[in-house]
């Protein structure tokens, strides 16, 4: 299999991007990787598909609805078929506002008609052929254990190929949310979205809600170029960060501090943002099945995050979305007349 050059999307040009109506106001919604366990130190292997970890998922969602945040949980292959996972997500979506969306990681996603190697973990990095009958295999999937064809999407390890979003459109997927605003895969073989910045903006037929990123700090009005530069000597960017300088924060609990996620929330708001996405794996909610939540103490400091973000939030008057608001606004919505207010910070 040929090496494909990196996914490199461009700046959306202005006519792409929306302007939600007056109505939608400040909103955020929250998206779940829904997938198996597996080493994350370790090669990926086809066999590691285990779903224990949804086991948690009723009672974290219930927490969730207490907090007034509906989730939409972008499951992948090993759960979408395995009847226990199944049940549990199906639990969770009895609150009336929660969704199933589909995420692909194609190493444990038939047909496996590639090797299992770090640049085919990133599904757009496969044949156009491929790559499409892993969605239809997964969509199938998704649709026979939820009685409904799923409409948003996550590439596995936000790996988009260049005719990933056709695909998607052609299947009648409306959201992707693969784009992690403002980060660069390219040095593990994937895609360089350093273009993309937080709104929304249409591709290809669908939507594209990018995972929120702010730069923070005094320096926040240069966090593009600056982060970028700092990358390039050893410890740049934690040097600037120390310093108060500048930081990049993506809206997720995994590796990204309360206290700079809160400022983040600031920064967001204060520039206008409307719609804040945020993220974090399922299996997370049980200890010791990634590098975010060892043990009991990162468990607490998890939902501690989601305790201070979500409140933060409410205090600023900024209410929740489920997958099908986005869906009504996105209905309605237009393309603005300005540019881009919260891409660049």
């Amino acid at each position: 299999m040929e090496a494909r050059p990196p996914f490199r999307p461009a700046v959306p040009a202005p006519g792409a991007r929306l302007c939600w109506p007056a109505e939608f106001g400040r909103r955020y919604t929250i998206f779940v990787d829904t997938e198996e366990e597996f080493d994350w130190d370790a090669p990926f292997r086809r066999d590691a598909t285990g779903v224990t970890a949804t086991a948690a998922i009723p009672d974290a969602a219930a927490r969730f609805t207490g907090l007034g945040a509906p989730l939409t949980y972008l499951v992948d292959h090993p759960v979408a078929t395995d009847p226990r996972a199944v049940a549990a997500i199906a639990r969770a979506l009895e609150d009336g506002r929660s969704a199933v969306g589909t995420q692909l990681h194609p190493w444990v996603n038939p047909p496996f008609d590639e090797a299992v190697t770090p640049a085919n973990s990133f599904v757009g990095n496969l044949p156009p052929a491929l790559e499409a009958a892993k969605l239809d295999v997964l969509t199938a999937a998704i649709a026979q254990a939820f009685g409904r064809r799923p409409v948003s999407y996550r590439a596995g390890r936000y790996g988009l190929g260049t005719g990933s979003t056709a695909l998607l459109a052609d299947r009648g997927y409306r959201i992707d949310t693969s784009m992690r605003a403002r980060y660069d895969f390219t040095a593990k073989g994937g895609p360089d979205y350093r273009a993309i910045g937080n709104d929304a903006f249409r591709v290809d037929g669908l939507v594209e809600l990018p995972l929120t990123t702010i730069f923070t700090g005094v320096a926040r009005r240069g966090g593009e170029w600056l982060h970028a530069l700092a990358g390039r000597i050893p410890r740049g960017t934690g040097l600037l960060a120390r310093a108060g300088l500048l930081n990049r924060v993506a809206l997720t609990p995994e590796d990204m501090p309360q206290a700079e996620a809160l400022e983040a929330v600031r920064v967001a708001v204060g520039e206008g943002l409307a719609l804040l996405n945020l993220s974090f794996h399922s299996p997370s909610l049980v200890p010791g099945h990634t590098p975010y939540v060892r043990d009991a103490r990162d468990l607490a400091a998890f939902w501690g995050w989601w305790d201070a973000v979500l409140g933060l939030l409410d205090r600023l008057g900024v209410r929740s979305a489920s997958e099908a608001d986005i869906l009504d606004a996105c209905a309605v919505a237009n393309t603005p007349v300005s540019t881009d207010h919260a891409g660049g910070l």
